[in-house]
Formats: structure tokens, C-alpha cells, sequence
């Protein structure tokens, strides 16, 4: 199915770090925002290691990124895609992160799992000549991580933020 990327990056002039996810699952694409599916652990972990409450809201979860100096957008803009499966998406139109580049002092950019961080170095490396770091995904699919673990490796994310 072919399915286009229908919500706006989140990024303001104080972003500091760039995380990047795949494209929005299924869950994602019917609340309209990133993460969206409850038992993926993105906001749980951005929380933690910002010292917050998990927010609620799209506009508490906008908040939270915003005044924690965190930029979230996807890799690709348009595929196709079979459900929520990262390993089905072909056909890719990525974005054009050069608009939060461009637009704030990003001093490192990160990708959300193996599958983002492919698509990165494939698609978007070329154009903007800076490397991403992987991260371990905080989807629910990944269940090899715990959360205790996931915190750990996301930790050095968080020395660029405040």
C-alpha cells in the first residue's frame, strides 16, 4: 500500500539532537503523531532521561521535545508499506531534513533502530554528509531490550540536551 507521511516534523531553533524514526506505524498514522502505538517506548524513555512526566497530550509530547531540545521527524516521506512493518517498506521518497538542519544547531542525529538508520545512510547521508547514530529501537517489537537496557544505550543521546 502506497502511503505518504501526513504530520509535520517537531523542531524549534533550540533542538540540539535530531532523532529519526523509520515512518509512522499504523497506530501512528491514525493518532496523527509519532509513537503514537501505547506500547512502543519512545515517550517513556525521553521522560526518563529528561527527568519529566510521560506526557499525555500530543501538545504535553511536543512540549517535552521542544523544551528538552529534541527534533523528531522520520527518514521517508512516502513508500509502500504493509501495515506497520519496517522490513516491508519499499518504493521510498525520503524527507528533506535539510529544513530542521537548516533551521537549528543540530549537533547530532540519531536513528531509532536498525531499519531507520539503513534508510538514513541510504537515502539522506548523501545529502546532508553527516552520519547518524543507531539506536536501539524503542518499538514493542523489539523486545531483546529491556527498558532498563534501552535507557543505557539511549543515555549518551541526552548529554546533548537539557
Amino acid at each position: 500500500m502506497r502511503v505518504t507521511h501526513t504530520f509535520e516534523p517537531v523542531y524549534n531553533s533550540n533542538s540540539r539532537v535530531l532523532i529519526l524514526g523509520t515512518f509512522p506505524s499504523v497506530k501512528s498514522r491514525e493518532g496523527n503523531f509519532y509513537y503514537h502505538h501505547p506500547q512502543n517506548r519512545f515517550w517513556k524513555l525521553i521522560a526518563a532521561l529528561v527527568g519529566k512526566p510521560v506526557p499525555e497530550t500530543i501538545a504535553q509530547k511536543k512540549e517535552l521535545l521542544l523544551r528538552s531540545g529534541i527534533a523528531v521527524w522520520d527518514v521517508v516521506a512516502e513508500c509502500d508499506i504493509t501495515g506497520s512493518s519496517d522490513a516491508s517498506i519499499r518504493n521510498v521518497v525520503p524527507t528533506d531534513i535539510n529544513r530542521i538542519l537548516d533551521a537549528a544547531d543540530i549537533v547530532q542525529i540519531y536513528a531509532n533502530g536498525a531499519k531507520a538508520a539503513q534508510l538514513y545512510h541510504k537515502y539522506l547521508e548523501p545529502m546532508t554528509g553527516r552520519p547518524a547514530r543507531k539506536l536501539p529501537s524503542t518499538s514493542p517489537a523489539n523486545a531483546a531490550y529491556s527498558f532498563e537496557r534501552l535507557k543505557e544505550e539511549w543515555r549518551a543521546a541526552f548529554r546533548y540536551v537539557g
